[in-house]
């Protein structure tokens, strides 16, 4: 059986709001530091993520084909893969995004699987699990400082 990470939080925004942060790239470039990226928010569409640029290109890259975009409510991205130049390029994963309405605003549910075996693997899983808690603090924090 596969492993999965899932974290959890909830913010002081509309579910609308709190999804689109997720596909909106200007979004993610203050709450998440994505540098660039396409993200097409439709089944079938591109959802692909750079971070830390440098003189010769991005350190770490993410990519993956949307499933399913209902906004205010979920996104699935299949086929994720990750880059980064230190580790093999690991892949294909699952995130998947659930957002419910909440009597403060909204809960956020952030799933990701499809991990593999291995020690690389454990590396990877290890750092996905310490990192989606981070993320997700730092996702409330700008939702909450920035107000619709």
């Amino acid at each position: 059986m596969s492993r999965s990470v899932t974290s959890s939080i909830e913010v002081s925004a509309h579910p609308l709001r709190a999804l689109h942060a997720f596909v909106d790239l200007d979004m993610m470039r203050s709450w998440w530091r994505v540098e660039r990226g396409l993200v097409q928010p439709r089944a079938g569409g591109v959802w692909a993520l750079a971070w830390d640029r440098t003189d010769t290109g991005f350190r770490y890259f993410e990519s993956g084909i949307v499933k399913v975009y209902t906004p205010g409510a979920e996104l699935v991205v299949d086929n994720v893969v990750y880059f980064n130049p230190e580790h093999p390029v690991f892949g294909p994963m699952r995130l998947r995004v659930l957002v419910r309405a909440s009597d403060g605003g909204s809960v956020i549910h952030v799933t990701q699987d499809g991990y593999g075996d291995g020690a690389e693997w454990d590396w990877y899983y290890e750092a996905v699990r310490q990192a989606w808690p981070a993320t997700l603090g730092l996702l409330k924090q700008w939702l909450e400082e920035h107000p619709e």
